[in-house]
């Protein structure tokens, strides 16, 4: 039981750093797209949207389920500790703590990993919004 455990470990916690090195990733590039993007290169508002919002999805699609995995993990091992007292029948409360504790920890983690992504994709969402704003207006100007 204790290999599962270790496997269960690995599985959630590699998951989970893999979605925090892809938000960061493609948040980080998304940040250099938009500082780098100039407004008289679209003609359309719409291929300027389209390009603004690119890879967006990915982001909110972390930050929304990273807290499950996390939650997945924990219920899977609070399922291995009470499986383990009852084939071992530990009644000592201080080695349930311990392995609902241990449990705890990727809920934390999956936290730990939708709380930035959440706050990445407002500020992009943000950056994207000011952005066509800023086109709107020129093109407004240009029009008049």
């Amino acid at each position: 039981m204790d290999a599962y455990s270790t496997y269960l470990d690995v599985a959630v916690f590699s998951l989970l750093g893999l979605m925090s090195f892809i938000t960061f990733a493609v948040g980080l590039e998304r940040i250099d797209f938009y500082r780098h993007t100039r407004l008289e290169d679209y003609s359309n508002k719409k291929e300027l949207e389209i390009a603004m919002s690119n890879k967006l999805t990915i982001i909110s699609t972390i930050a929304a389920n990273a807290p499950y995995v996390g939650l997945l993990g924990t219920v899977f091992g609070i399922i291995l500790t009470f499986y383990t007292i009852g084939m071992v029948g530990v009644t000592d409360s201080n080695a349930m703590m311990m392995g609902l504790a241990l449990a705890l920890k990727a809920t934390a983690f999956g936290l730990l990993v939708a709380i930035p992504a959440i706050i990445f994709h407002n500020y992009l969402v943000r950056r994207m919004e000011v952005t066509i704003t800023q086109w709107e207006i020129a093109y407004e100007d240009q029009k008049n």
